[in-house]
C-alpha cells in the first residue's frame, strides 16, 4: 500500500466513493480510499436505492438534483453497471397544509430546474392504476426522480474515481489516525501506515469511532431499516410500464416496483429500533454486509395500510426482508466539512439517504477541500452546527424521532420534543413559567413567544394564532421596553499584544481604535467568499470581546483559533457558557438601566456602538450599547450564574414603565423593517461581501487581510447576483425563504428570508436578484405558495434608517 496520500478516503460506501470519484475530478488524483471489507459492505449494498428530488430545502434540493443528473449518464461514463430506473416518483398530500408545503417545492424546483407537477387524483390513477387514494388531496410528481442499483453505483463512481487516477484499497482496516506535529495526518493500517495533508471520515456506521481516533465525535445514531419484496405480480408481469415510486404518508411508507414485485419500505412512526444497541449502537469492526432479523410484527400496521393503497399486494407473498442499518443526524442532514478543532479533518458521513445524496455530496465537499469553498450554501450541512453536548443521548433521540417522521411533514413554527433542555440558562425554568414557549438553536432552549393566555400555537405556512402576540411584543419594544436572554451568543474572548493586529488580519473591517467602540466585522475565506460575522467590542488595548450567531460557537472558533500565525501571541478563549445575556431594548431601556446603576448612560458619555463594563444591581458586566431590532438599548453580559439575579433586577425596575417579555419571532420581525441581514440567509459561504452590500463593513485600504485580493477582484470585475429588500404586497403569509423571484415570468433572484413587520405593518424580504433588476423601485414578482406575490426592491429600511432611534 502507498506510504503517502494527498487525502485519505476511510469508508468504501455510497459517500466515500462519490466523494473519491469527484476529488479526482477536481485534479486529486493523488487520493486514496480505503475501506475494511469489500466496496458498498456497509449501509450502501443493502439500501433500496431511491433517489427522489422532491426535496423542500434548496441546497439539499440541489444536492440530489445533481445525482440524478449523473447517475443516468453513470453506465455509459465508466462502463460499469448501475440499473438506472427512471420511473418518476409521486409523493401524497393528505393534508391542506401538505398542498401548500407542495406548492413551496413546486417553486423550489423552478429554481434549480427539475420538473414537477402537482397533480389531482385523476390523474395519480392514471399514471399509477393500481393505487387507491382514498383520503389524498393532491400528489407531487417529480419525473427525474428514480432507483438505482446502490451497489452498482457506488462501484461505477470508484471504478471512474479509479479511471481519473484515484487509488482503492480494500480489505484494509484502519487501526488509528493522528495528527503530527508538523500538520500532516498519519493513518494507520492493517497494511501499513499512510500520511496525508487530508482525512476524510466516510465510515457510515463506524463514523463515531474513527471519529474518536482523530480526538473528535459525531451525532449519529444507527437506526434499523426494513424494507420488504413480494413475490411477482401478475399486473408487473403483464403491463411494460414501470409504476413510479409511491410516497405515503398514510402509511408512512414507500413503495415501488422492483422488476415484477413489489417493494415496500417503513418508516415506523413508534418503536423505531436503534443497530447493535448491546454495543452502544457501534457495530463490531468484524461486520460485513451485515442484516437483522426483521420485526414483522411491528411492521404489520404498515404494510396493512401499503396493501390498502395497492390491493393487487394483498395476496402476494414475501420474497425477502431486507433489515440493515441507516445512519441518522439529529436534523437529518448529512455531516459534510470540517470536524471542530482539528484542521484538514473532514467528515462526509451521517446521510441517511446515502444514495441519493452520495454523488451531490460528494461534488460539493470536493469542492470544499480542494477550493475551499463551495458553491452552495453548506451552513445546514457543516458539522460543527453541533456541540459537544450532542453525540450521545441527544443524538439518539432526535434520531429516533426524526425516523419516526420521515412522512410527517414538520411544519414552521412546530416544537418537537425530543432531545429538548440540552443546554438552558438559568431563566429557562422562570420564564416558562411566565408562558416562554421556547425553540432550539445548536441545543440551546431559546425564548420564541411569550403564551401570556395559555395559547398554543397553531403551526402552518400562513399567519397563525401567535400573529397578534407576537406583534403585541413588538410594539412593547417598540413603543415601551422589552427584554429577552440571549444568552446563545456565541461569546470568545481573543487577547494578547498581538490581538488587534491578529484581528485586523482576519476580519474585513478594522478593528476599533479607542477601548469601548464596537465593528460589525465579517470572516472571509482567500477566496472572498463570506465565512462568518461577529460583533467586536475592545474591552482593553489588547482585550476584545467577540460574539457571533448561535450556530456559530464552534465554526468561528475554528476561523479565530486556526488562524493564529506562529508568530502571533494572541489567545483565544472560548466563553459562551461563562456568560449570560439580557437584550434590554426600547425607548425606555435607559430610564429602567438607570435606575440600577452609577453609570451615566447619556449618549454624550455611552454612545451607540460602544461598550463598557460596569455595574448593574450590584453585578459586574459587560454593558453593550448595541441590537438586532433597532432601538436604543443595550446587552448586557453577565456571568451566567447572575443571570436570574440581574433579570429580577431589570424586570422590577421595569415594571412602572411597561416593561415585556420578547422572544425570537419578534426579534424576527423587527430585524426585518431594519433591514437587518441574517447569517445563514443572506450571509453564506457562495457569495462575498460585494453581493452581500456590505461594502460599508470592508476596508479595502487597511493592511491585508484574509480574503482582501479576492474581493478587490470581484468588486472590479463586477457580480452576478445582488442582495436587495424588498416588500410583498399583502397577503395571509409572507415570504420565507427559497421562493423564486420573477420578472415578465423569468426567474431572476431566490429569495433568502422573510417575515412580516408587525409595527410598519409591511410583509418584508431579502432576496438575491441579477444585478439589472436590483435597482430600488424595480417591481417583480416572488411566487409565495404558489401564488404570485407582487414586491417592490426597496432604497432603505421601513422603520428608522436613519437610526435616530439607535442613536437616541
Amino acid at each position: 500500500m502507498q506510504s503517502h496520500a494527498r487525502v485519505v478516503v476511510i469508508g468504501g460506501g455510497m459517500m466515500g466513493a462519490g466523494l473519491l470519484y469527484h476529488l479526482a475530478q477536481e485534479g486529486w488524483t493523488d487520493s486514496l480510499l480505503i475501506e475494511k471489507g469489500e466496496l458498498t459492505s456497509g449501509s450502501t449494498w443493502h439500501a433500496a436505492g431511491q433517489c427522489p428530488s422532491f426535496i423542500a430545502d434548496y441546497n439539499m434540493a440541489k444536492i440530489h438534483d445533481y445525482g440524478l443528473h449523473l447517475y443516468p449518464q453513470l453506465e455509459e461514463l465508466t462502463g460499469q453497471y448501475v440499473s438506472w430506473h427512471g420511473c418518476g416518483g409521486i409523493r401524497f398530500a393528505l393534508t391542506p397544509q401538505e398542498v401548500e408545503w407542495f406548492q413551496h417545492v413546486a417553486g423550489v424546483a423552478k429554481l434549480i430546474g427539475f420538473e414537477m407537477e402537482i397533480i389531482d387524483v385523476e390523474k395519480i390513477k392514471q399514471i399509477n392504476p393500481f393505487v387507491t387514494t382514498d383520503g389524498v388531496l393532491a400528489g407531487a410528481l417529480t419525473f427525474s426522480d428514480g432507483h438505482i442499483d446502490p451497489a452498482g453505483c457506488c462501484n461505477a463512481l470508484a471504478k471512474g474515481a479509479r479511471d481519473m487516477g484515484a487509488s482503492i484499497v480494500r480489505r484494509t482496516r484502519v487501526l488509528d489516525v493522528k495528527r503530527r506535529a508538523g500538520g500532516e495526518w498519519e493513518v494507520f493500517t492493517d497494511q501499513g501506515n499512510v500520511m496525508c495533508e487530508h482525512v476524510v471520515n466516510a465510515a457510515g456506521c463506524y463514523a463515531r469511532q474513527i471519529s474518536q481516533m482523530a480526538g473528535t465525535d459525531v451525532p449519529i445514531t444507527n437506526m434499523e431499516h426494513t424494507y420488504i419484496v413480494t413475490e411477482p405480480i401478475k399486473e408487473f408481469i403483464e403491463r411494460d410500464q414501470e409504476i413510479p415510486v409511491m410516497r405515503d404518508p398514510y402509511a408512512s411508507a414507500y413503495f415501488r416496483q422492483e422488476q415484477n414485485a413489489g417493494l415496500i419500505g417503513i418508516y415506523e412512526t413508534a418503536d423505531s429500533a436503534e443497530c447493535w444497541t448491546h454495543r452502544d449502537g457501534w457495530p463490531e469492526w468484524e461486520s460485513e454486509s451485515e442484516l437483522f432479523e426483521g420485526d414483522l410484527d411491528r411492521l404489520a400496521p404498515y404494510v396493512e395500510r401499503v396493501m390498502e393503497r395497492m390491493p393487487i399486494w394483498a395476496e402476494s407473498g414475501i420474497r425477502r426482508i431486507v433489515c440493515g442499518a441507516i445512519p441518522h443526524t439529529p436534523d437529518n442532514n448529512p455531516l459534510l466539512g470540517p470536524a471542530a478543532g482539528l484542521e484538514n479533518f473532514w467528515q462526509c458521513n451521517g446521510s441517511a439517504i446515502g444514495i441519493a445524496q452520495g454523488a451531490g455530496c460528494g461534488k460539493y465537499l470536493a469542492q470544499w477541500i480542494v477550493h475551499g469553498d463551495a458553491e452552495i450554501n453548506m451552513a445546514g450541512f457543516d458539522p460543527r452546527r453541533f456541540g459537544d453536548y450532542a453525540p450521545g443521548a441527544y443524538t439518539k433521540a432526535k434520531s429516533h424521532q426524526d425516523y419516526e417522521h420521515m412522512y410527517a411533514l414538520h411544519l414552521p413554527g412546530e416544537e418537537r420534543p425530543a432531545g429538548r433542555g440540552a443546554r438552558t440558562t438559568p431563566l429557562y425554568e422562570k420564564l416558562a413559567a411566565k408562558g416562554c414557549v421556547h425553540t432550539e438553536g445548536n441545543g440551546w432552549e431559546r425564548p420564541k413567544w411569550f403564551s401570556l393566555d395559555g395559547r398554543r400555537e397553531e403551526p402552518g405556512f400562513r399567519h397563525n394564532n401567535t400573529f397578534e402576540v407576537v406583534a403585541a411584543e413588538c410594539r412593547a419594544v417598540r413603543e415601551r421596553v422589552g427584554v429577552l436572554d440571549l444568552s446563545s451568543f456565541a461569546k470568545y474572548d481573543v487577547s494578547g499584544p498581538g490581538a488587534e493586529a491578529f484581528l485586523n488580519r482576519v476580519c474585513a473591517n478594522r478593528m476599533p481604535r479607542r477601548v469601548g467602540g464596537i465593528v460589525l466585522a465579517h470572516y472571509l475565506s482567500e477566496e472572498g467568499r463570506i465565512r462568518g460575522e461577529s460583533t467586536i467590542t475592545r474591552l482593553a488595548e489588547d482585550r476584545f470581546y467577540v460574539l457571533s450567531g448561535t450556530m456559530a460557537q464552534d465554526r468561528d472558533l475554528d476561523h479565530l483559533r486556526q488562524r493564529i500565525g506562529a508568530d502571533e501571541k494572541v489567545e483565544v478563549a472560548e466563553v459562551t457558557d461563562d456568560w449570560g445575556t439580557l437584550v434590554l431594548a426600547g425607548p425606555k431601556s435607559r430610564e429602567v438601566l438607570s435606575q440600577l446603576t452609577g453609570e451615566d448612560l447619556s449618549s454624550a458619555s455611552f454612545r451607540w456602538l460602544t461598550g463598557k463594563e460596569i455595574e448593574v444591581a450590584g453585578i459586574p458586566l459587560r454593558a453593550l450599547r448595541v441590537n438586532y431590532v433597532g432601538e436604543l438599548g443595550w446587552e448586557l453580559h453577565c456571568p451566567m450564574a447572575r443571570l436570574g439575579a440581574l433579570y429580577d433586577a431589570v424586570w422590577a425596575a421595569g415594571e412602572a414603565h411597561g416593561i415585556a417579555d420578547f422572544g425570537t419571532y419578534a426579534v424576527n420581525s423587527m430585524r426585518l423593517e431594519k433591514a437587518y441581514k441574517g447569517w445563514g440567509a443572506e450571509l453564506t459561504n457562495e457569495i462575498g461581501m460585494i453581493e452581500a452590500d456590505l461594502e460599508r463593513f470592508l476596508v479595502l485600504d487597511k493592511e491585508d487581510f484574509i480574503g482582501r485580493t479576492a474581493t478587490l477582484k470581484v468588486k472590479q470585475a463586477g457580480i452576478a447576483t445582488q442582495l436587495v429588500y424588498l416588500e410583498a404586497e399583502p397577503g395571509d403569509c409572507d415570504v420565507h425563504g427559497g421562493e423564486p423571484v420573477m420578472v415578465e415570468d423569468r426567474i431572476v433572484g431566490i429569495t433568502t428570508s422573510g417575515g412580516y413587520g408587525h409595527y410598519t405593518a409591511k410583509s418584508l424580504g431579502f432576496a438575491y436578484v441579477e444585478p439589472a433588476f436590483a435597482a430600488p423601485g424595480t417591481r417583480c414578482v416572488v411566487d409565495v405558495l404558489g401564488t404570485p406575490r407582487g414586491a417592490t426592491i426597496l432604497s432603505e429600511a421601513v422603520y428608522d434608517p436613519g437610526n435616530a432611534r439607535l442613536r437616541a
